[in-house]
């Protein structure tokens, strides 16, 4: 059963961390509904938490490998410009301001360290969790009908990443999704719609990295259980492979404009959590 628990989450993880509906959300509401001691067991754990981040971040990376590629270049062209007393101008490279956009938009994320375990309680009030899944619904909706942005990495400016950056701030929420929040808010900002969901993951993985450094200290406290490893490594590749599928198929979605499609979904799930906290 733990291994079912455990394919169960990497399932939800991947699916729900890439496309717009709250991993969060539904994780929480997993534990809520289902419960458990072993599924309690594996949600709790560092480990397996931060086995399931590495998976997404290898998701992302496996998509997004050459803006990744290009950025780790840049770096060092970066490094030789500063030795040699050129500056750290963008210079009509994008992939450098990409690097800067990406270093922006996480800033806000700083500002919410402070609340991390009020917002961590939040993970046990069912109706709060629907609440903020029918405003990520309504989001959604709304981003949908916004007229075509125009801008790209050349055309965006700071405070467009700063917008995406508070909206992946507040998306720490559980039932707020990061990936619909954080393309909603570009989406907004007039960013194009293809470029909106590139910035959004490319930017997952400076916040995936941090949680992933977060935790690591959490599991030097509480230590491994050995015996729970293929549990973690089945949840684990579950989530990687979803999650580059969930990747792919959001990108296909929005490049045939029916983003908004997930906004029902997000209303179903919201109205029935509400309903069975309400009734329990």
């Amino acid at each position: 059963m733990t291994i079912l628990y455990a394919a169960i989450l990497g399932l939800v993880q991947g699916v729900a961390e890439f496309l717009p509906i709250s991993s969060s959300g539904h994780l929480a509401l997993l534990e809520n509904i289902m419960g458990g001691a072993g599924l309690m067991e594996l949600d709790n754990s560092a480990l397996f938490n931060i086995m399931l981040h590495l998976a997404t971040l290898l998701a992302v990376l496996a998509v997004y490998w050459k803006d990744v590629c290009a950025m780790v270049f840049e770096l060092g062209n970066m490094g030789g410009d500063l030795i040699h007393g050129r500056g750290l101008g963008i210079h009509d490279r994008p992939a450098r301001k990409m690097i800067y956009m990406l270093i922006l938009a996480t800033l806000p994320l700083f500002l919410i360290v402070p609340f991390n375990d009020a917002i961590e309680s939040l993970n046990n009030i069912p109706w709060f969790i629907g609440a903020a899944l029918i405003l990520t619904g309504t989001l959604l909706y709304i981003s949908d009908r916004l007229p075509a942005g125009t801008k790209n990495v050349r055309t965006m400016t700071a405070v467009d990443a700063l917008v995406i950056g508070l909206a992946q701030g507040l998306a720490t929420m559980p039932g707020l999704s990061r990936s619909g929040t954080t393309i909603a808010a570009g989406m907004g900002r007039g960013l194009k719609r293809s470029f909106a969901v590139r910035f959004s993951f490319l930017m997952s993985l400076l916040s995936v990295a941090g949680a992933v450094i977060l935790q690591v200290l959490d599991v030097a406290k509480e230590g491994i259980d050995t015996a729970m490893l293929p549990a973690y490594a089945v949840g684990m590749a579950v989530a990687g492979v979803t999650g580059y599928a969930s990747i792919r198929l959001l990108q296909a979605i929005v490049r045939k404009g029916r983003f908004g499609g997930f906004a029902y979904y997000c209303w179903a799930v919201g109205l029935v959590s509400i309903a069975v906290s309400i009734w329990l």
